[in-house]
């Protein structure tokens, strides 16, 4: 029995943000099994948790699978994507972007994905050359920074708070210049672990799915219950969960695709992060 239970084990990484919810709370009430390990942590945080073999499968920005492509596989059907505006991933800015050419702009140390994405549309959409820190934290004092990028119920603290004038929202931009979504976050799983245990990856896929499936499905219930960490009113908390997807179609991979392509161009990624290495539950 005990050997069974070890080949069974799993240690699965998930990102509890707002944004999550509709996955993340459904698990955390319905899943019981003792040999799904479940860690929670940022996505940054879990990337590398991932990378170093501390999980076996996760929730992890698109940047980490870009960035180590033969350590994974990824999970079909499920993302964090926007097609357009996505409401939790901004570049809060004391002056309009077009005017941020050498401007100290801190980045957010909790997402590798909004990090490059940031770069892409300043750098290379805008021709712009900003000068950028890493911050853990925002600092709200005048003069920390002429722009700021933050993500997730941070993003959506400052957004509520109205401290900085102009608010640029990240995958808007991407879509008005590509006419694709993008993709923000996937489920990945290492390599080695699926070909280990490949029937216990099949098994969790099935079950992030169908809470991916009873959350959407139950969305009120699900903001009743988050929407007070912000915080922020049931039916802001509901039009906002509502306009983000979390599956994985065509329009989105090929959105991928073309992130993935740009990062490649920027050698901050293998050439060997395309084509995508899907599999199906």
């Amino acid at each position: 029995m005990a050997k069974q239970s070890r080949k069974n084990t799993a240690r699965v990484g998930m990102v509890s943000f707002l944004n999550t919810a509709p996955v993340y709370e459904t698990w955390r009430r319905t899943v019981n099994e003792p040999a799904w390990l479940l860690r929670e942590a940022p996505p940054t945080v879990l990337n590398h948790l991932l990378y170093r073999g501390e999980l076996d499968l996760a929730m992890v920005s698109s940047h980490e699978y870009a960035l180590h492509p033969e350590k994974y596989r990824i999970l079909a059907d499920l993302s964090i994507s926007a097609t357009g505006a996505v409401g939790s991933v901004f570049l809060f800015a004391r002056r309009p972007l077009t005017e941020l050419n050498n401007a100290l702009v801190l980045l957010s140390s909790r997402s590798q994905t909004s990090v490059s994405l940031v770069k892409i549309i300043l750098e290379d959409l805008y021709r712009l050359e900003p000068r950028y820190e890493v911050a853990d934290m925002v600092d709200e004092e005048e003069g920390a920074g002429e722009a700021v990028l933050s993500i997730g119920d941070e993003a959506l603290f400052l957004a509520a708070a109205g401290t900085y004038p102009y608010r640029y929202d990240l995958a808007d931009i991407w879509y008005g210049q590509t006419g694709l979504p993008f993709v923000f976050a996937l489920w990945a799983v290492r390599e080695e672990f699926y070909r280990a245990q490949p029937a216990t990856v099949q098994a969790i896929h099935r079950e992030l799915k169908r809470c991916l499936r009873e959350g959407l499905n139950d969305l009120s219930a699900i903001c009743r219950q988050v929407a007070p960490r912000i915080p922020m009113a049931e039916d802001e908390c509901r039009r906002y969960l509502a306009g983000m997807q979390y599956d994985f179609n065509p329009a989105q991979q090929a959105g991928l695709e073309r992130f993935f392509q740009l990062l490649i161009e920027r050698c901050e990624v293998p050439p060997a992060a395309l084509p995508l290495k899907i599999i199906h539950a």
